[in-house]
């Protein structure tokens, strides 16, 4: 009997065939009359019974019916799969390192958190002062103007300190747009770039929708992710890359881009970006996000745990509300993105961070000048920004050995 992934697998190869037969078809059907006048039927027969055969498999292999909501299957690739992928991505930790890495991560985050709920008044139960964060929301209709508030004091608080170049068109030109309800079930919180597009209620959300969607973007939580879309995150790096080393696009990597928005986060943390516990909160819960991401996604694809239980530990660890975790675990699983790709964030975040201790700390370069020298010189795995940084080429049969994080096991 097939499985469910296997079902995925096959509608996914029949689509893309059946995608291209469409655009042969296509491109000669109405132009080319002989070839209209004995394709027209034997492509309509074929077509049909593509897309019979298409929906046979989606509703009893895989069981996703016609217009009900995409199930979650995944398709985990397996050690070997990780193991090569960790490989092609200069990764020199096994899948059993990353975690335990991960693991270490999120219980800095859990001490931390503690100290805010202690602040706050609510003792050891930090739970509780989540959940008290969660109702410091906007009004339905007044996110926008929030994100605008808190990305001009992102922009404000960086350009005081000197911390990497911005320029004044980069602040103009980005854009705001309101997601979906339908794209909000997988990308429940924010996308950023040139454009940010944020997650809040619209009328067309059940009440149960609308009033998760409010809580999982709160002000707190807000105020740690407008950043991370816009500037100095992917809006400051999108816009220099289009300008520098472009073709280093060719060497795109999530650990880059990705790493970079969620270091960010890491260095606004040490300088006291977030004032009050409550900041500190949204910042923290964003974090043992990112550890979790590390956990559940290897864990997946080293077919360790199911993406119901992956529900479960959003849940249940992280504090995540239920729809929101589950749009989490669905994008992370559903094929939009490479299976290192939740991983990258806080792994690549920790590259650039342990980099930053070695050049700035170590009093060879400035804020300013190790900022900027990344953003231009473009997209690469992280091991060859350090090479560069360094002016150390990496000489013939290189291997990946930068062990940023030491030993974690």
């Amino acid at each position: 009997t097939p499985t469910p992934v296997a079902g995925l697998r096959a509608v996914r190869v029949l689509q893309s065939y059946r995608s291209s037969l469409g655009s042969w078809y296509r491109h000669y059907a109405g132009y080319d009359p002989l070839f209209t006048w004995w394709a027209k039927q034997p492509f309509e027969e074929a077509d049909g019974a593509l897309g019979l055969y298409l929906s046979t498999l989606r509703v009893r292999v895989v069981g996703w019916p016609e217009g009900g909501e995409e199930p979650i299957v995944g398709d985990p690739i397996g050690a070997d799969g990780m193991a090569a992928d960790l490989t092609r991505e200069m990764m020199p930790y096994t899948p059993a390192e990353l975690i335990a890495l991960a693991n270490e991560e999120f219980a800095w985050c859990e001490e931390e958190m503690l100290k805010a709920s202690r602040e706050l008044g609510f003792g050891e139960d930090w739970k509780a002062a989540l959940e008290h964060v969660k109702t410091l929301h906007a009004e339905p209709g007044g996110q926008p103007a929030i994100v605008m508030m808190l990305a001009h004091e992102a922009i404000d608080f960086i350009e005081e300190r000197g911390l990497v170049t911005v320029p004044p068109l980069a602040k103009e030109v980005w854009r705001l747009e309101m997601m979906s309800p339908a794209r909000q079930r997988v990308s429940p919180f924010f996308l950023g770039g040139e454009v940010i597009r944020v997650s809040f209620p619209t009328d067309e959300m059940t009440h149960d929708e609308k009033r998760m969607s409010m809580r999982g973007n709160n002000t707190h939580f807000s105020r740690a992710t407008v950043h991370h879309e816009l500037i100095p995150g992917h809006h400051l790096q999108g816009f220099m890359t289009d300008r520098y080393n472009s073709h280093r696009d060719l060497f795109g990597t999530p650990f880059w881009t990705e790493g970079w928005a969620l270091y960010w986060e890491m260095l606004l943390w040490d300088l006291g970006f977030p004032s009050t516990p409550e900041d500190r909160v949204g910042m923290l819960f964003w974090r043992m996000h990112r550890a979790a991401r590390i956990i559940f996604s290897l864990s997946f694809h080293l077919e360790e745990m199911t993406p119901d239980e992956a529900i479960a530990f959003l849940v249940d660890r992280v504090g995540h509300e239920p729809a929101n975790a589950t749009a989490e675990v669905r994008r992370s699983f559903n094929g939009s993105y490479s299976p290192l790709y939740q991983a990258a964030y806080m792994l690549g975040g920790l590259q650039i961070r342990s980099l930053h201790r070695e050049l700035v700390g170590g009093g060879r370069m400035t804020d300013r000048e190790f900022h900027d020298t990344i953003l231009q010189g473009g997209s690469m795995p992280i091991e060859m920004v350090r090479a560069r940084l360094l002016s150390a080429a990496p000489g013939r049969g290189f291997r990946a050995s930068w062990r940023f994080y030491g030993d974690p096991m």
